[in-house]
């Protein structure tokens, strides 16, 4: 196979993303010194969440053709599950009494309502509700889910289901996640695998992902629990 057939083959369509994201994340724990008295190096994803996020814009812009969504439909299934998950995902903090999560990416470093504030949280939110959804749904069900099953994934429908790679996707969705985060995470996967068995549909995926994240934003917004970003 060519190099230009590698690079446009469906594997590098619906895993590039992914990979891309997820050395965004490794470049920050390499470039993170708490020790530094630059803001830059201290907290490197105040400038490498951007550029993180606009990689992946790109290459999903890139394969967006080579992306098949499945099905129309299941807005009504995909709408409650992302408020059922994002329940799940606050309620240590918001119902159950657990430790606000008050250190993470906090944007008022830049100045309470300064222009800089408000562009980063634009592009804070941009990549939490838009690229996180889309790269991790194009990846999670649209492939690794199809994958596990058989390696031609693509001759296979969206959301098809077999236990094993049910479990298998639910478990390693769990795993790229914080340990603070793992019980909600895993309940998580389990809820996204559902939508995509039922509606056969990534978009439907993709909705209830993205409205969870939004209401999650909106919950960081409001709380101030920086932690959960």
């Amino acid at each position: 196979m060519s190099l230009q057939s590698s690079i446009r083959s469906p594997l590098a369509a619906y895993v590039a993303p992914f990979l891309v994201f997820m050395g965004g994340l490794i470049l920050v724990s390499l470039v993170k010194n708490p020790a530094a008295d630059s803001l830059w190096l201290r907290s490197p994803e105040y400038w490498i969440y951007p550029l993180q996020t606009a990689l992946c814009a790109g290459v999903l812009v890139f394969y967006w053709r080579q992306y098949d969504f499945g099905k129309r439909g299941g807005t009504g299934l995909a709408l409650a599950a992302g408020v059922v998950v994002l329940g799940l995902w606050i309620a240590p903090q918001a119902f159950l009494g657990a430790g606000a999560r008050v250190d993470g990416f906090d944007p008022s470093v830049f100045g309470e309502g300064s222009g800089l504030y408000w562009m980063t949280v634009a592009a804070r939110f941009a990549r939490l509700v838009i690229i996180v959804p889309l790269v991790e749904e194009i990846f999670w069900r649209g492939f690794l889910m199809r994958y596990l099953i058989r390696e031609d994934f693509t001759s296979l429908p969206v959301g098809a289901f077999q236990w094993k790679s049910f479990a298998a996707v639910a478990v390693c969705f769990m795993l790229v996640h914080g340990m603070a985060d793992w019980p909600a995470a895993l309940l998580c996967g389990v809820v996204y695998n559902f939508v995509a068995v039922r509606t056969g549909s990534l978009g439907a995926c993709v909705l209830a992902h993205g409205v969870t994240n939004l209401g999650l934003g909106l919950y960081i917004m409001a709380t101030r629990q920086w932690g959960f970003w």
